[in-house]
C-alpha cells in the first residue's frame, strides 16, 4: 500500500526557506516488490542501481528491517525507529531485507533552512541514520504532512515547511537526549547544577563552587554541561542573570547600579555591556521600552 502526493512550489514559496516536493507512506509485506509503483518520474528506482536526487528526503522506518547504502555509507542496517536522510547529489539505495516487512514515511524538500543545518554540522551525509526509536509524535507529524499535502490548500507550502522544521528539530532533540540519557548519573548531575545556578542568581556563587559541591572537577563539569546544554555553565549563569535583569528592569524601581550589584556583575558598566550585547539595548533603553508598552 502506498499513499503519496507530489507538490509544486513557486518562486515566492522558495523565499520561505523550505519547499516541499513529496510526502508519502509505504507499506510492503515480506516478499512484495519494493519500491512500490506510483512514484513520479525521477523518484522510482531499482534497489540494485540506486539513484541520485536533487533534494533532501527524510524517511522514518516504523516497522520492518532494511538496508541503506550511499556514497558515504557502505552498508548499514535499518531497524524500526530509524530516521534516515537522503542528501541532494548523493547516490543512495535502500529497501527492505529479504523476508522482512517495510512500513515507512517520507518527505522530500529543499531550501536554505536545511542547507544551513548541514553547513552548521548538525546533519551530514557522513551520518545519515538517526536512531530515535518509535515516536508517536513523529508519526503524527508525518500524518499531518500527508493530510496537508492531500488537501493542498492555499499556502500549504508554508504549512508543510513548518511541519518539516518541527520534524527535524524533534528528531535531533530525541536522538541527542537518547545519547545523553544513557548515563543517568551525568543527567542528574547537570540537572542539579542547573537548579543550583538558577536558585543562586543573586549570590556570588561561582561555577567552580558548583563543581566542588557536585564532587567533580571543573574541567569535566564544564565539558559535560556544554555537551548537555550546548553552552558553558558560566554563559548559562550569565544568560539567566540577564533574564532576571530584564524582569527587574520591567517590574521594580531599582536603579541599574543596584540591579548590577544585586545580580553580582563586576560593575554597572560591565552589566550594561553584557546586557546590550544580549538584547541590543542599554538597560535604560529596555526599561523605557517596557514602560511605554505598559502605558
Amino acid at each position: 500500500m502506498q499513499k503519496s502526493k507530489y507538490l509544486v512550489a513557486n518562486e515566492r514559496d522558495a523565499l520561505w526557506g523550505l519547499t516541499i516536493s513529496t510526502v508519502g507512506y509505504d507499506e510492503v509485506e515480506a516478499g512484495e516488490p519494493y519500491p512500490t509503483r506510483g512514484h513520479a518520474d525521477g523518484y522510482y528506482f531499482q534497489m540494485e542501481a540506486g539513484r541520485i536526487l536533487q533534494e533532501y528526503q527524510i524517511l522514518y522506518l516504523i516497522e520492518g528491517e532494511g538496508f541503506f547504502r550511499s556514497d558515504h555509507v557502505k552498508d548499514a542496517h535499518l531497524k524500526p525507529g530509524d530516521i534516515f536522510i537522503l542528501f541532494p547529489g548523493e547516490w543512495h539505495s535502500y529497501g527492505p531485507l529479504p523476508g522482512k516487512r517495510w512500513k515507512s514515511y517520507w518527505i522530500g524538500f529543499k531550501g536554505r533552512n536545511m542547507d544551513d543545518r548541514v553547513q552548521g554540522g548538525f546533519l551530514s551525509a557522513e551520518r545519515p541514520i538517526h536512531p530515535i526509536g518509535f515516536s508517536m509524535s513523529i508519526v503524527d507529524l508525518y500524518e499531518e504532512a500527508l493530510q496537508a499535502a492531500m488537501e493542498e490548500a492555499a499556502y500549504s507550502q508554508q504549512l508543510l515547511a513548518g511541519i518539516v522544521n518541527h520534524l527535524i528539530g524533534m528528531m535531533y532533540s530525541l536522538e541527542r537526549n537518547i545519547i545523553l540519557n544513557r548515563n543517568q548519573f551525568h543527567v542528574n548531575l547537570i540537572n542539579k547544577a542547573r537548579l543550583r545556578i538558577r536558585e543562586a542568581l543573586e549570590s556570588d556563587l561561582t561555577i567552580q563552587q558548583v563543581a566542588n559541591e557536585l564532587g567533580v572537577s571543573y574541567s569535566n563539569f564544564r565539558k559535560l554541561f556544554k555537551e548537555f546544554t550546548g553552552i558553558s555553565p558560566a554563559l548559562y549563569q550569565q544568560d539567566l542573570r540577564l533574564q532576571r535583569a530584564k524582569e527587574m528592569l520591567s517590574t521594580t524601581s531599582l536603579s541599574i547600579k543596584e540591579i548590577a550589584y544585586q545580580l553580582n556583575f563586576d560593575s554597572p558598566d560591565y552589566f550594561s555591556s553584557k546586557f546590550r550585547n544580549k538584547t541590543g539595548m542599554k538597560p535604560s533603553q529596555f526599561r523605557q521600552s517596557t514602560q511605554k508598552q505598559a502605558e
